[in-house]
């Protein structure tokens, strides 16, 4: 059956509330057409109408314009529920609570990096390690876990890991004040615990950047960016095994819990990887509280990531961080379900708004802003994929109005991992970059790291064709459609000089 869209506008699309009758709302995709295109292709479009089916959802179910089929909720998903009334799901946070993005300025010009990249790359591979299980430099206790899940950026700020105002250059301060770590699993924590400061695997990086192009110059200076060629680094990392342990874990009890309750029940049967839980429920509270901790603990993963990136360049460049002015400008997440008041049909309500490959972009004027952005905007990261640019948007009012504040977070695949693997060679993907001037380091991988598979021989530098720029869309078509629909607006460009991939 052809799924029906009206065009509301250019690249908005709607499928109406009456196309199902479980939809609770319409259903609403944010995309240019080649990308709706694609959407098409996979499940994309239909996970966005059956997440509409959510008891308490407000508005519409969203896609954003980088949308890709994923685990229950698309990736790129947006849903906001009633924080009393409606429910929360695991789907629609994704396993890597807050993976989230981090872009930090620097002083320095390209001229004065290129020398020292190779070394550079080495170091900050040593003290960030990228990989699958791989632990970090701060070995944590049980005990110093816990002030970290409760923490956040604080906890690393308190301990050395940082600068005070780290803190207001992130989202909601680094700290979820509704974490709670009594309904957290041991097994999670035993997860957790060596690996803070990691970048781990698949398409998490660190770059270290070059600003490519200034398209609204008041702003970039704004958010400190100041002329073509300044060095910048993005991080994206997130909340490694221990959020993975803590999803799977609460996915298991809420597929339980849905079977004694009516509603849910149809929605289990539906699609089950829709499981929720009624947040006023115990197990849908515990889940949220510990989904809080989750994320604090990735808000300190990137804050320890930026530690040792000051480290690294003061030990190379010998030169200190603050000489260097290497601050942070934004840290952003784009896979968690947060607490926040929105209007809706002209009242103020308490919303969960689950954002799974989604990111937060609030305009200017916005209190919920650090008082350094509140007058500009809220910075808005849409990172590409390897090789191709990154981009520093803005909020928009239209977003505050129509998608709860939310807009892309990145590329979005559009190939798999296995048929990336399948198609290119991880050693040409690094001579192809190295062609470009971008130096790329990665764990080179052994014939016992990777499972058999058919049609794909063995490449030690795998997980770069795993990641190469052909897997994922045109960021520069992501982010046109985000500037056509209105919820955001471009600000600068950057280009990668030296690439760390797990």
């Amino acid at each position: 059956m052809v799924i029906p869209l009206k065009k509301i506008r250019d690249d908005v699309w709607e499928v109406p509330q009456s196309y199902k009758a479980y939809m609770r709302v319409p259903a609403r995709v944010y995309a240019a057409e080649a990308l709706l295109e694609k959407m098409k292709s996979d499940l994309t479009l239909q996970q966005t109408i059956n997440i509409a089916s959510l008891p308490g959802i407000e508005k519409y179910s969203m896609v954003m314009p980088d949308g890709h089929q994923g685990y229950g909720f698309p990736i790129g998903g947006v849903v906001a529920t009633d924080f009393e009334e409606g429910v929360i799901s695991p789907g629609g946070v994704g396993y890597d609570i807050n993976c989230g993005v981090r872009l930090i300025r620097t002083n320095l010009k390209e001229g004065d990096v290129r020398p020292h990249l190779s070394e550079l790359l080495d170091s900050l591979f040593d003290y960030i390690p990228a990989g699958l299980g791989l632990s970090g430099k701060v070995k944590l206790s049980y005990s110093q876990l816990d002030e970290v899940l409760l923490g956040g950026t604080k906890w690393c700020i308190d301990n050395g890991y940082g600068w005070e105002e780290d803190i207001e250059r992130t989202e909601e301060g680094g700290r979820l004040k509704a974490a709670s770590i009594d309904k957290i699993d041991e097994k999670s924590k035993k997860r957790g615990s060596p690996q803070l400061g990691t970048l781990g695997s698949g398409n998490h990086f660190l770059e270290v950047q070059v600003v490519d192009e200034i398209f609204d110059e008041q702003l970039a200076n704004a958010y400190g960016i100041d002329e073509v060629g300044q060095v910048t680094v993005l991080i994206h990392t997130g909340g490694r095994g221990f959020s993975h342990g803590v999803c799977s874990y609460y996915l298991r009890n809420f597929e339980r819990e849905m079977n004694k309750d009516a509603t849910l029940s149809k929605i289990l049967g539906l699609e089950r990887e829709l499981a929720c839980a009624y947040l006023n429920s115990d197990t849908g509270m515990d889940y949220f509280v510990s989904m809080c901790a989750c994320a604090n603990y990735a808000f300190a993963n990137r804050q320890l990531a930026t530690h040792w990136t000051r480290k690294v360049f003061e030990d190379v460049l010998r030169r200190k961080a603050e000489d260097m002015e290497i601050r942070l400008v934004y840290d952003i997440a784009h896979n968690i379900a947060k607490e926040e008041e929105h209007v809706v049909d002209g009242k103020r309500k308490k919303l969960c708004v689950h954002r799974k490959g989604a990111t937060r972009a609030f305009p200017a004027g916005d209190e919920r802003l650090p008082p350094i952005y509140r007058n500009v905007g809220q910075p808005v990261l849409i990172p590409g994929s390897m090789g191709t640019r990154s981009f520093l948007a803005v909020g928009t009012d239209v977003a505050r109005d129509e998608t709860f504040g939310s807009c892309a977070h990145g590329s979005g695949r559009e190939m798999s991992r296995t048929a990336a693997m399948r198609q290119y060679r991880g050693s040409e993907v690094k001579a192809e970059l190295a062609k470009r001037n971008i130096i790329v380091k990665t764990r080179e991988r052994t014939k016992r790291d990777v499972r058999k598979k058919r049609g794909i021989q063995f490449d030690k530098y795998g997980e770069l064709a795993e990641e190469v720029s052909a897997a994922y869309k045109d960021p520069e078509v992501v982010v046109r459609s985000c500037e056509v629909s209105g919820i955001a607006k471009k600000v600068a460009a950057f280009r990668a000089i030296g690439v760390i991939k797990g």
